[in-house]
C-alpha cells in the first residue's frame, strides 16, 4: 500500500522516464519484413517484440512506456530503451544481455544454446516485498513494474488474452449452463489491455455481456477493434438491450461508461441479477490501476498527483463496495468468480471484508484441470508482419490435431473475430500430452504408440512451424512465447495457485525452477517477475521466448523448451496431489521421482 508522506518524493511520470525516444517515434511499432538490424534473428526477435509492446495499437500508453495494467512497462526509462536497442543490435550469437527491471545492466559471453536475453523485473526480498518500498525505489528510478508480459516483451495486445478468457467462460458455460453461454448475461468491468477481451470472449461463447469502464477512450478502442459492440451511459438501456438479446439467444456486448461499483450497486437497486458476475479492473494497483467512484478519469488523475494517500483510500473504499456488490449478487443467484486481479485480497487486507474470498478465483473454479495436463496459452507472433504467415500456422495447427474439435472451433472463431494488433499473432492452449507410451519414455527405447513421435503437443507444433519457415512457406521467423497464466511458471496464491490441494499456494520455488529449466533447455529470452496482475508481493512468475527461424538449432531448442515448459505444469500439480496430473504424467512418461520410486 502507498505510504503516508511519500507524495513529495514521487516525481511525475515524465520526470522519471524522460521524453519519448526519437527512434521509438520513428518506429511506432515493430520493424517488419526479412531484413534485420541485429546480428541474428534471436536478437532481432527481442528487438521487434520490445517495439511491438510499444506499438500504439498494442500498448495502453506507449509514450510513457506503459504496455498494460496501468503501470506495466516495457523499459524503465526512454534512456534505458535506447540502451537496450543499442545492445540488441550489437549482441553476438554467443552473448547474453542482462536486463534488470527494464534497464540493461550487463552483457556476457555465454554460448549458442544460452538465452540471448535474461530479464528480472520488480523482484524484492521478502521483508521489503510490498508496494510502499517498491514505490520508494521506483521514485528513485531503481526499479519498474513489469506486469507479466509487458516487461518480458511478450505482450501482443488484447488478442493475446482472448483465448484464456474464452476458455474460462467456456468452462463456466459447461459447468453451470449445460453447454455454452447462450441465453445468459455476464456482467463484468475493466476494458483495459487485459480486461478488454471479456466482451468478445463472452459473445464467442454465445452469451451477452455488460461491461463497466470508467475510461471512455478504452471503450471506444474496444469497439473500434471489434471486441465490444456498443456503448451507453445509461444502465437501464444496457440491461434492457442485454435482456432482449439473451431472450432471443443472440450474442451481444455493451459497455457502460461508469464506475464498476456504481454499476453493480445500480443493478442490485433495480433487482437485476446477471447469470455471471466477474471483474477485470486493475485492482491489483490501488494507486495507478483502479479508479475510485465519484471521479471522472481526469479528476482522479489530478487527485492521484496532488494527494496519492487520499487517492488510495478512495480507491480501496470503492473496491470494498465493488466486492460487497459481487457477494450480494452471488447471494441472489449469480455465478461469481474473480478474474485474477486480486480485488478480493485488497479488500480483505485493507478493508476487513472477511468474506471477500467467499467467491472463488477463476483458476480453481475453471482452469486448474487444464493446468494439470500442462496446458496453457501457447502464443506466437509473425516477425514478418505478414498476416498470411499466421494464417498458415492456423492451417498447420488444425492439420496436426485433426481430432481436437474445440481447438478447431477456436481457430475458426479467432480468424473471423479477432483483429490483429501490431505484429500478427495467435494463441491457443496446448499442453504436454504425447502419444509415446510411458514405458518407452522411462526406458528410453524410442517405442511410440502408433506412428507418432512422442513429442508434446507444443513441441510438435513448434517444430512444424520451424519446418514451414525453413521451407519458405512462412516469410520470416516466428517467435513463440506465452502468457504467464501458465501451468508451471507461477506462484500466485490469489490466482494461479489459489487453493492448491496440498496448501502449497505460496511456494515460489516452482517459477524459479521453471525459469532455470527454460535456460537449461535453451529458450532465447527468459524472465522472472514479481507482482504480475495481482500486485507486488503477491506473485512470482516466469516467461520465455523461442525463435523459430527454420534452423536445426531452433528445432533443438523447440524440442527441449516445449517439453520442459509444459512438463513443469504436470510435475507441479502431480506434486500437489492432483490425480489428473498424476495420470497425465503416467500417460506421457513425465518423470515424477518420488512417485515413480514408490513401488521400488
Amino acid at each position: 500500500m502507498w505510504c503516508v508522506g511519500m507524495e513529495q518524493k514521487q516525481p511525475s511520470t515524465d520526470d522519471r522516464i524522460g521524453e519519448p525516444s526519437a527512434q521509438w517515434r520513428e518506429y511506432r511499432g515493430a520493424p517488419t519484413g526479412t531484413d534485420i538490424e541485429c546480428k541474428g534473428w534471436r536478437q532481432e526477435a527481442a528487438l521487434r517484440m520490445l517495439n511491438n509492446n510499444l506499438d500504439p495499437e498494442v500498448g495502453e500508453d506507449p509514450e510513457n512506456l506503459v504496455v498494460y495494467g496501468g503501470t506495466g512497462r516495457a523499459a524503465r526509462s526512454w534512456d534505458a530503451y535506447d540502451a537496450i536497442m543499442a545492445e540488441l543490435r550489437e549482441l553476438g550469437d554467443t552473448e547474453t544481455l542482462l536486463v534488470q527491471s527494464g534497464k540493461p545492466v550487463g552483457r556476457f559471453e555465454t554460448h549458442e544454446m544460452a538465452p540471448r536475453v535474461l530479464i528480472a523485473n520488480s523482484n524484492l526480498v521478502g521483508k521489503w516485498d510490498n508496494w510502499g518500498h517498491f514505490h520508494e525505489l521506483e521514485a528513485e528510478g531503481l526499479i519498474m513494474y513489469g506486469q507479466m508480459t509487458a516487461g518480458s516483451w511478450a505482450y501482443i495486445g488484447t488478442q493475446g488474452i482472448i483465448q484464456g478468457t474464452y476458455e474460462t467462460l467456456a468452462a463456466a458455460g459447461r459447468q453451470h449452463f449445460d453447454g455454452g453461454l447462450e441465453g445468459t448475461i455476464t456482467v463484468t468491468a475493466g476494458l483495459g489491455g487485459m480486461g478488454g477481451a471479456q466482451p468478445l470472449a463472452v459473445t464467442m461463447n454465445g452469451g451477452c455481456c455488460i461491461a463497466a469502464e470508467v475510461d471512455e477512450r478504452r471503450i471506444d478502442r474496444r469497439i473500434e477493434t471489434g471486441y465490444c459492440q456498443e456503448k451507453t451511459d445509461d444502465l437501464d438501456e444496457a440491461i434492457e438491450r442485454a435482456e432482449t438479446a439473451a431472450a432471443a439467444g443472440e450474442a451481444y456486448s455493451i459497455a457502460v461508461h461508469t464506475n464498476a461499483a456504481d454499476m453493480l450497486e445500480g443493478m442490485l437497486d433495480r433487482g437485476f441479477v446477471p447469470d455471471v458476475v466477474t471483474d477485470q479492473t486493475s485492482a491489483h494497483d490501488e494507486l495507478e490501476g483502479y479508479y475510485p467512484s465519484g471521479y471522472t478519469v481526469e479528476e482522479a488523475d489530478r487527485l492521484r498527483e496532488a494527494d496519492p494517500d487520499a487517492y488510495v483510500e478512495a480507491s480501496l473504499d470503492t473496491m470494498a463496495r465493488h466486492v460487497r456488490a459481487i457477494l450480494e449478487l452471488r447471494e441472489e443467484g449469480a455465478i461469481a468468480f474473480e478474474y485474477g486481479n486480486n480485488i478480493r485480497g485488497q479488500v480483505q487486507d485493507h478493508r476487513d471484508v472477511d468474506d471477500a474470498f467467499d467467491f472463488p478465483g477463476f483458476v480453481p473454479a475453471y482452469i486448474r484441470p487444464l493446468f494439470c495436463e500442462g496446458k496453457g496459452p501457447f502464443r506466437w507472433a509473425a516477425l514478418s508482419g505478414n498476416p498470411e504467415d499466421i494464417h498458415r500456422t492456423d492451417e498447420a495447427v488444425k492439420e496436426l490435431f485433426p481430432g481436437k474439435e474445440a481447438l478447431h472451433r477456436w481457430i475458426d472463431l479467432a480468424q473471423e473475430q479477432v483483429q490483429f494488433q501490431g505484429l500478427p499473432s495467435r494463441v491457443c492452449w496446448l499442453g504436454y500430452e504425447t502419444s509415446e507410451t510411458p514405458e518407452a519414455s522411462r526406458n528410453g527405447d524410442g517405442e511410440t504408440a502408433g506412428d507418432e513421435d512422442g513429442l508434446t503437443e507444443r513441441a510438435r507444433f513448434a517444430l512444424r512451424i520451424n519446418e514451414l519457415v525453413r521451407d519458405g512457406e512462412i516469410e520470416a521467423p516466428i517467435v513463440v512465447t506465452r502468457d504467464h497464466l501458465d501451468a508451471g511458471s507461477v506462484a500466485s496464491p490469489n490466482r494461479e495457485t489459489e487453493a492448491m490441494r496440498d496448501g502449497s499456494d505460496a511456494i515460489a520455488d516452482w517459477p524459479i525452477l521453471n525459469a532455470l529449466l527454460n535456460c537449461a533447455a535453451g529458450a532465447d529470452v527468459v524472465s522472472v517477475h514479481d507482482g504480475g496482475g495481482v500486485g507486488i508481493g503477491n506473485a512470482l512468475h516466469a516467461n520465455n521466448h523461442v525463435v523459430l527461424d527454420g534452423t536445426d538449432l531452433a528445432a533443438e531448442k523447440a524440442r527441449r523448451v516445449f517439453t520442459t515448459d509444459p512438463g513443469m505444469g504436470v510435475i507441479r500439480h502431480a506434486d500437489a496431489g492432483y490425480e489428473a496430473a498424476i495420470d497425465a504424467a503416467e500417460r506421457s512418461g513425465v518423470a515424477v521421482p518420488m512417485r515413480d520410486r514408490e513401488d521400488e
